[in-house]
């Protein structure tokens, strides 16, 4: 019989009701026994879903609760160093979403706390376990393009209006695109090619009255090689999602992994036959000579499933596998997001070192 884990999810947010609480009580090993939350529509919502679990509206009863062994923290950004580093002086394991911390400083220190405490801390990547980031790896590693010389992806939303009532528009430590949907792209790309030598940054404040950086472009350079990730809130004809040029070849395609929509819409992998399957006309397309063929046409999109990364941390918890997102890669994808602000504040590319 499997070990089960217990559970303490901080934060019934959009990060807690769409990307953990539906994985957890999905993920075999796990069970899913405390949430935090203080909103009362959350709290509702949390009951209704979750009846199995105590909700409770202080972060310390998780904490003290010697039962559970993880503890999954979906609190605003600024909150991630506090809470993950009290989760880990309580002796949990620590499973923080994206962005890991506001700073490589304080990411550093949780990453010898908790080889001090023996104890896992991990970052919710789950976008490597996109259908197409893992249909654009599979093309690059095969060499289908040949000799890659450009990579360049975008992560776009269309929302011309300042939303209110939410953190995620304050001008606050980790705030704005950069960190929320940069750290994604950031990440992707050191998977994909390791640490870039320089990085080059432009980053704007596009909408009236803004008061977060809602548009960037950063450009991670590496030998014989320009990657390029941008990110807008005023997209509204989408732009291709993945463009790979190659000397032998091009990759392009259009739209995103179909599972955030799945998410809002109250879907889960326990009650959606096909989960991560993306239709044929989001499909990317290629054009390449590979092996003396002339291919031109679809490519089928690999199933993406956030259930992954969830499965991966059982694993790495128990001794049975390694960990996919290490706490120093994320921590590496913070450090490139300070260089980026560094190259945009001095108008200059900027080498990737540490502090």
């Amino acid at each position: 019989m499997s070990q089960i884990l217990q559970v303490g999810l901080i934060g019934f947010g959009m990060a807690g009701q769409m990307f953990h609480a539906p994985f957890i009580t999905n993920v075999p090993g796990f069970n899913l026994k405390t949430i935090r939350a203080t909103n009362a529509g959350n709290i509702a919502l949390a009951r209704e879903r979750y009846p199995q679990a105590e909700i409770v509206p202080d972060v310390q009863a998780i904490f003290n609760d010697p039962e559970i062994d993880l503890v999954v923290v979906a609190s605003p950004n600024t909150s991630h160093y506090q809470l993950s580093r009290e989760a880990l002086l309580a002796g949990k394991h620590v499973l923080v979403d994206k962005p890991f911390t506001p700073t490589s400083a304080e990411a550093d220190e949780l990453i010898q706390l908790a080889k001090t405490q023996n104890k896992l801390i991990t970052v919710y990547h789950n976008r490597r376990w996109d259908g197409d980031a893992l249909t654009v790896k599979k093309i690059i590693q095969s060499k289908m393009l040949g000799n890659l010389v450009e990579y360049e992806v975008h992560f776009d939303r269309f929302r011309n209006f300042i939303k209110p009532g939410t953190w995620k528009e304050e001008d606050t430590e980790a705030s704005g695109i950069l960190y929320d949907l940069g750290a994604h792209l950031i990440d992707g790309a050191q998977v994909l090619f390791g640490l870039p030598e320089e990085i080059t940054a432009d980053l704007r404040t596009q909408r009236t009255g803004g008061k977060i950086i809602d548009n960037f472009e950063v450009i991670l350079h590496y030998p014989g090689l320009k990657v390029t990730l941008k990110s807008g809130m005023l997209v509204k004809e989408p732009t291709p999602h993945y463009l790979l040029l190659g000397d032998h070849g091009s990759f392009i395609k259009y739209g995103l992994d179909v599972q955030e929509e799945a998410l809002k819409a109250g879907l889960h992998p326990g009650n959606t036959p096909n989960w991560g399957v993306e239709p044929e006309a989001n499909w990317g397309r290629i054009n390449t000579e590979y092996n003396g063929l002339h291919i031109m046409g679809k490519v089928a999109s690999q199933v993406g499933d956030y259930r992954g990364l969830y499965q991966n941390v059982y694993g790495a918890i128990l001794g049975q596998e390694e960990l996919d997102v290490t706490p120093e890669q994320a921590r590496n994808t913070i450090r490139i997001i300070e260089l980026a602000m560094q190259s945009h504040t001095e108008k200059r590319t900027v080498p990737y070192m540490d502090r």
